[in-house]
């Protein structure tokens, strides 16, 4: 019986989960799908993802709305995940597209640490997004366009970093913060104006809350804090002690902080 350690299964193993089924089952990678001839059918998108960094760590926040062209498809879609213990992705395009890219990237990250026993760095995680991205481009140029935010804690150099990408793969880091989506040009709006160095947790989750806020006033495919419902932004922060999803407790409160103050000063103006 031939030795596995130095047979043909050998040379075909890799730390790539993504890899190993390119190489194994290609038709169920979710960018390996074939469309039909004929018009893309419409499909729920999700929209308007913020990151910024904070003292020592960096957060990621997005809306729960999903649109189907004027219609919305969803309030309670969630757009922002751990990728790992240090990481946290968020998605902006086609939804279901997306989610399936985000739990392969999942999957990988996991795989990688048990071959390899140890975590990818911060950096390697970011390039190997970009490679997944990069294989969606063909179904990318027939409507169904990924286009996540990508951020982590660097326990190297022990900060916060974040990462945009475009529909190529093309990976860019980003510095202070950024926002992706339909809402983005306002979300970034609002983050220019109330984003400063070194701001503290809560009030980097309340700058978020601010922007998406921002953002849902002027875009239609971006939903605000909605307190008859109770739903509120998806938020996690990621720091030297892991990520931590923001309680709605928390974001109830904040939110109401926020439309209290709006409140009052359209009431002096």
């Amino acid at each position: 019986m031939q030795d596995p350690s130095t047979g043909p299964l050998a040379a075909q193993a890799t730390s790539s989960f993504t890899e190993h089924l390119q190489r194994s089952r290609p038709e169920l990678l979710p960018f390996s799908q074939s469309l039909p001839a004929g018009t893309v059918p419409a499909s729920p998108h999700a929209t308007t993802i913020v990151a910024l960094t904070y003292a020592g760590g960096v957060l990621m926040a997005g809306d729960r709305r999903a649109t189907m062209g004027n219609v919305i498809a969803s309030r309670h879609i969630e757009k922002v995940f751990p990728a790992d213990e240090f990481s946290v992705l968020g998605i902006a395009g086609t939804a279901g597209l997306a989610i399936d890219i985000t739990r392969l990237f999942q999957v990988e990250l996991e795989h990688y640490e048990k071959i390899e026993g140890t975590l990818l760095s911060l950096v390697g995680k970011a390039n190997r997004l970009g490679a997944m991205i990069r294989g969606n481009l063909p179904m990318a140029m027939q409507g169904m366009a990924v286009v996540p935010l990508f951020a982590g804690f660097d326990n190297v150099s022990g900060i916060g970093r974040l990462f945009s990408y475009d529909v190529t793969g093309g990976r860019y880091e980003e510095q202070e913060h950024h926002s992706v989506g339909s809402g983005s040009v306002f979300a970034r709006g609002a983050l220019k104006k109330l984003w400063k160095p070194n701001l503290s947790e809560d009030d980097a989750v309340a700058v978020a809350v601010e922007a998406l806020y921002d953002a849902a006033d002027d875009d239609s495919a971006t939903g605000g804090p909605d307190p008859v419902r109770q739903l509120w932004p998806v938020i996690y922060t990621v720091n030297r002690a892991g990520n931590r999803r923001v309680p709605d407790r928390e974001l109830a409160a904040i939110s109401g902080a926020i439309v209290e103050s709006r409140a009052v000063a359209g009431r002096e103006a």
